[in-house]
């Protein structure tokens, strides 16, 4: 562990000016972020006696071996450039919330041309708004039927919406009038627009218009004795008020207010989160939190907004998403108003609190900026708002006790894993990062290798990487062992590469040009100028393996942990400990040995090794799979230069197969519309006959093995794959 005072800024060195510092550890990985009003007075903190500090701050600084900071003009430019930076670098010893579920949301997506309805989990995407989120999947499907009636939009998915198109024929929706069928003409593209826009406006809460807009047609057409018609409208008014039914009113004034709940103890926090608008419950959503930091209840809620807030932020402001609808004049329009309307349902008019940010005027003044009106952040103190806080409490309360039932143990649980595994492989430390690899073929062909990482116990797939396995003359490995010698070099070798490519000097230059430059010209840094760093892409995210593994840990035993070694020899990599985990006994192999390492059965230690290995076998055949099915529909027209997958499809469609496109000539295949005279030139040079021995109409490429359809055709899947370089994981 490092002394603080090995990079302790010098005096006078800090401005005293508000910024954002990022504290670096010895191979330069960003492992913690903080803004600052006094950048002088709060880094000065963190450099007292150590005894004086908070434990976990304890841990931050001795694991730190630099740390630099950006003056920005304003504190609130600090708080969105520190939200910034935790999301691009994942400090571990930040505050992180995660969600206690996955929650489903009811999705439109206005990015289509035909926007359609649907439930959405995961990550947000660019040009889709959200409604919820829903404490279950069929309480949006119920929903969302009942308001079919009304607002018939598409629903179906983008296989069903194009077969529909080109049969002529609508899915059953489109019988039963529970969809308008855009996919056959019924409607226009800009009045399904508008009517998905009615819809969303319908969702975020505006439900008084369209039900006093259907009773005045409902009382027209009665007045006109089409009674027929007014009792469809009557089932319609009653199928929005069921609807609206399913959220009782909580605040009656009508108010668009996030509730926010926080309870937790020194070690952990649940909170909870009611969705306001237009006084009823339109969504619930609670996230667990672990507190890597000495923080207050105070900066918690700060940083919660912050994440909270700032997700929605980066969706509305993408560039992707701003672009998403524009089809047209009317349509761009639409999609600034969609956009306007976004950013105010993320942001409501009022956030109440547990407690009020530590930096409450910031965070006010920040929250205002993104919904473009004012916010107010308070904490409720009495009526309904108050009741309402309380039942929030009550929630987060009892989602901290399931948090606690299923998880018990488990911080205790990885600690204990990785201090076995310490202690059985003889290591000085624990072993924080794990990398784990395997290598999958089929009889030697499409040789694929994984590398998986784990972090703290946990998986990071953000890191996983995969291998195609080239082998000395391109063709693959002579083995298992030949193809992890070949990996771990290449792993390492770009580690090294890394490691020793770039200073300190070059990092600053580079990295300061993402959001740093943004945010202000001035920056400053402590620490050493030479050594390790990190080294980063010119967005300014690390590049991949720059980091360094404390344990490598080999799918095999004898013969892949030796291979193993001997790359990591050749290297002169000698501060990363390698062992193998054989499948049959489950024994731990370490190079040189000639006794295996027994772990108990019931170790929690051994269920770790386990877990990393069974985690890069999944990964290694998922990855040799796809390489094998996409080799298996090569067609021998992917390499002409010049013919894209529009041009092949019209080809294909013309002529029926490869084998008579063949046999035709370019005169001939210059009369495909877009094909011209150079293109069907270049067409015929590719597939003509190799080396003189193929006849005129026969596949060359052909499968070997005799393989075919059931009527003695040839499948125009012919070419095998040529050998891909490594590809991200």
């Amino acid at each position: 562990m490092a002394d603080p005072a090995t990079y302790r800024p010098a005096p006078g060195e800090v401005p005293t000016d508000p910024g954002v510092y990022r504290f670096r550890d010895q191979h330069g990985r960003v492992i913690y972020v903080g803004k600052a009003k006094n950048l002088r007075s709060r880094l000065a903190n963190y450099f007292q006696d150590v005894a004086n500090l908070h434990p976990r701050t304890q841990t931050m600084v001795t694991t730190a071996a630099s740390v630099e900071w950006t003056v920005v003009g304003t504190e609130v430019e600090a708080l969105a450039l520190e939200y910034s930076w935790i999301q691009e670098f994942d400090p571990r010893f930040n505050v992180k919330y995660r969600d206690d579920k996955s929650y489903p949301y009811l999705a439109v997506t206005l990015g289509e041309e035909f926007p359609r309805a649907q439930v959405m989990r995961g990550a947000k995407r660019p040009g889709t708004r959200y409604f919820g989120p829903y404490g279950h999947a069929w309480a949006i499907r119920e929903t969302l039927d009942l308001l079919l009636r009304v607002f018939p939009v598409r629903t179906c998915s983008s296989g069903v919406f194009r077969r529909a198109h080109q049969t002529g024929r609508p899915c059953l929706l489109g019988y039963i009038d529970k969809c308008s069928a855009p996919c056959v003409g019924r409607i226009s593209p800009e009045d399904h627009r508008a009517l998905a826009e009615d819809f969303c406006d319908f969702m975020a809460g505006d439900t008084a218009r369209f039900v006093k807009r259907l009773t005045a047609r409902m009382q027209e057409a009665a007045a006109s004795m089409e009674y027929e018609q007014a009792a469809r409208l009557r089932d319609d008014i009653q199928a929005l008020e069921r609807a609206t039914e399913k959220n009782a009113v909580v605040l009656g004034d009508g108010t668009d207010a996030d509730v926010f709940a926080l309870v937790g103890d020194e070690l952990e926090a649940a909170v909870q989160v009611f969705h306001v608008r237009g006084g009823r419950i339109r969504g619930q959503r609670g996230w667990v939190v672990e507190k890597v930091e000495d923080v207050t209840d105070a900066e918690l809620v700060e940083h919660l907004l912050q994440q909270v807030y700032g997700a929605d932020d980066e969706r509305v402001s993408d560039p992707a998403d701003r672009a998403a609808v524009r089809r047209s004049g009317r349509t761009a329009d639409r999609g600034a108003e969609s956009r306007r309307t976004r950013t105010n349902d993320a942001v409501p008019r009022e956030v109440l609190v547990p407690v009020l940010p530590s930096n409450h005027d910031e965070v006010t003044a920040w929250l205002t900026g993104l919904r473009g009106a004012r916010v107010d952040v308070r904490v409720a103190q009495r009526g309904d708002k108050a009741e309402l806080a309380r039942t929030v409490r009550t929630n987060a309360e009892h989602a901290l006790a399931l948090h606690r039932t299923r998880r018990s143990g488990d911080l205790t649980t990885r600690s204990q894993a990785l201090r076995e595994i310490q202690e059985a492989l003889g290591l000085d430390t624990a072993p924080l990062r794990i990398e784990c690899y395997d290598v999958s073929h089929n009889q030697g062909t499409y040789q694929s290798a994984s590398m998986v990482v784990f972090e703290d116990g946990l998986p990071r797939k953000s890191e996983y990487r995969r291998f195609a396995v080239r082998g000395p003359e391109g063709d693959g490995a002579r083995d298992d062992t030949a193809a992890m010698h070949e990996v771990l070099t290449r792993r390492f070798r770009r580690y090294l590469e890394a490691r020793d490519g770039v200073s300190d000097v070059e990092l600053d230059s580079v990295e300061e040009d993402a959001p740093a430059r943004r945010a202000s010209d001035v920056t400053g840094s402590s620490g050493p100028v030479s050594g390790p760093a990190t080294p980063v892409d010119e967005d300014g995210r690390p590049r991949r393996f720059a980091y360094p593994p404390n344990l490598v840990v080999v799918d095999g035993g004898p013969p892949q942990v030796a291979a193993a070694a001997r790359a990591l020899e050749e290297l002169g990599v000698t501060d990363v400990a390698l062992c193998g985990l054989a499948k049959r006994l489950e024994e731990v192999w370490l190079p040189g040995e000639e006794y295996p390492v027994i772990l108990e059965r019931s170790s929690e230690g051994l269920y770790l090794l386990q877990r990393v290995r069974d985690e890069a076998h999944r990964f290694a055949i998922t990855y040799h799979r796809s390489r094998r099915s996409k080799g298996m529909t090569v067609s021998a027209l992917d390499d002409v230069p010049g013919l894209g997958p529009a041009r092949r499809k019209a080809l294909l469609a013309t002529f029926g197969s490869v084998k008579k496109l063949r046999a035709a000539t370019a005169e001939e295949i210059a009369t495909v519309p877009g094909i011209g005279d150079a293109t069907a030139r270049a067409v015929v040079a590719a597939l003509a006959p190799r080396d003189g021995g193929a006849e005129r109409g026969a596949d060359p490429a052909a499968p070997q093995d005799g393989e075919g359809r059931s009527d003695g055709t040839q499948p125009e899947t012919t070419v095998p794959a040529p050998s891909a370089g490594m590809l991200d994981g």
